[in-house]
């Protein structure tokens, strides 16, 4: 089984979600997307599968700094092409596991998942 997690390298909450994995023994590859990048293919299959408004990250500080006008009328299409645009944007972690795509980390949620 593959399992890969999405995110950035120096993110507080990736961070957890990592030693989270590592400590549980589970093998995972780790997709750094704001050096790699990401493709519209992945951004529509997470938002099919969570919604777009959960994977899109307004707390961060990238979406605060944008402008009224871009943050107003936000559809699915607008948000992937954000995201696309400035990864920061997308919700962090996106694990991709046993045919599920899981957004955001909670110990919780990771233990059901792998329990």
């Amino acid at each position: 089984m593959t399992i890969t997690i999405y995110g950035i390298k120096n993110c507080d909450t990736m961070k957890k979600a990592r030693t989270w994995l590592e400590a549980h023994g589970i093998d995972y590859a780790f997709h750094d997307y704001k050096t790699v990048g990401i493709d519209a293919e992945h951004l529509n299959a997470w938002c099919d599968a969570a919604g777009w408004e959960t994977v899109l990250n307004r707390a961060g500080t990238t979406f605060k700094k944008l402008d009224d006008a871009q943050k107003a009328d936000l559809s699915r299409d607008t948000a992937i092409a954000l995201m696309r645009s400035q990864p920061s944007m997308i919700k962090r972690p996106v694990l991709e596991a046993k045919g599920k795509i899981t957004v955001g980390f909670k110990p919780e949620t990771y233990a059901t998942l792998f329990g």
